[in-house]
């Protein structure tokens, strides 16, 4: 159990400090930038179902996967569905400046809440085993790169001084400890994890990927540009295959 609480913490506290990297929005023309995220969000993609698909499914498949397990698997899809419908309306970005300084807040809201189910799913994966967490941890990270440089250029857009905005911003990636404190301190006396915590990391990282990410990379329009999207998301699926050799 001590060694489940130290790689969770050390693993929320890691995801915490991309926060921080949102600073390159800063140091990086615009237009080079966006560039470059296309292909982070593909790989982010292809990370995240690599994950649940080459790991998490794996592992609750050894503990027996029906119909139920199934069913918690589309709650939690159709759960995310309406959080983004209702929360995190931060994704729909605005150029008008008063609509934008509302995003600020709406942006720190869902990010808040958002990196607090993260913190949960790191937890609840560390439970499932050691290589499945360091594999869900890493495509956290992978999909949190883009999103914090998304996440800290709206908060500029919106009035906020470079300074305010990172400090904010990882203040808000440290719900994500709080996350992983609730399922450490609840679930302290079993060594698994119940069956429809698993369910809930393998549904939001489906849902993000599938409703978030790849509309995105559907976007590109170029054969060349659309070749490179797709060895993208190929090497993020295979950088989850290549974690196999730690279990």
């Amino acid at each position: 159990m001590i060694t489940i609480w130290f790689y969770t913490l050390l693993s929320v506290f890691i995801v915490s400090l991309i926060s921080f990297i949102g600073v390159l929005g800063l140091a990086v023309k615009p237009e080079r930038l966006k560039k470059w995220l296309i292909y982070l969000i593909s790989f982010s993609a292809g990370a995240l179902l690599g994950d649940v698909f080459l790991h998490i499914f794996p592992e609750m498949a050894e503990a027996g996967f029906g119909s139920l397990e199934g069913l918690y698997v589309i709650v939690g899809i159709f759960v995310f569905f309406a959080l983004e419908r209702f929360v995190w309306w931060h994704h729909s970005h605005s150029e008008h400046g008063e609509e934008v300084h509302s995003m600020v807040y709406l942006t720190q809201t869902g990010d808040t809440l958002h990196n607090f189910i993260d913190g949960i799913i790191i937890a609840a994966s560390f439970f499932i085993s050691i290589p499945v967490g360091i594999a869900t941890t890493l495509a956290v990270i992978f999909h949190e790169i883009p999103q914090e440089i998304g996440n800290f250029a709206v908060l500029v857009h919106g009035g906020w001084k470079a300074k305010k905005a990172l400090l904010y911003n990882f203040f808000s990636a440290l719900s994500a400890v709080a996350g992983a404190l609730l399922v450490l301190i609840f679930n302290r006396n079993s060594p698994d994890v119940p069956n429809w915590l698993t369910a809930i990391a393998a549904s939001s990282f489906i849902y993000i990927a599938m409703s978030d990410l790849i509309p995105e990379i559907h976007k590109a329009r170029e054969k060349k540009k659309s070749s490179l999207l797709l060895g993208s998301f190929i090497l993020g699926v295979g950088a989850m295959a290549l974690l196999l050799l730690l279990e």
